[in-house]
């Protein structure tokens, strides 16, 4: 039984690992194929019966995906620049909690501001 996770992939040969590689991003594409096609059928099961909407095409309704992650996502906020700028922020809210909570004094009465 392998001790460490790595131990699995270091005893594979070569051919396989490369095998394996191609098979992953086989699959991830084989997913993204299907998620398209997913969104279409949806579309064209719904929207034509519920707002008079014409069918859609599968490129299409990739189109849509990708018109809808740039509106409701943004483009800023995708991926690690965005995860960081969040954390960015959270912490300089904490920061100047922190430093209202200092400005009362231990009596707990506000001290007077002009």
């Amino acid at each position: 039984m392998p001790e460490c996770n790595n131990e699995w992939w270091t005893e594979r040969s070569l051919p396989v690992k490369i095998l394996m590689v191609i098979g992953f991003i086989a699959a991830g594409f084989a997913f993204l194929a299907f998620f398209g096609w997913v969104v279409m059928a949806l579309w064209n099961a719904l929207m034509p019966e519920i707002f008079g909407l014409k069918a859609i095409t599968y490129w299409q309704a990739w189109g849509l995906l990708i018109l809808s992650t740039l509106l409701f996502k943004g483009m800023r906020h995708g991926g690690e620049s965005g995860r960081r700028s969040e954390r960015k922020r959270k912490r300089y809210l904490r920061n100047h909690l922190r430093d209202d909570e200092d400005s009362v004094p231990e009596d707990g009465e506000p001290e007077a501001s002009l």
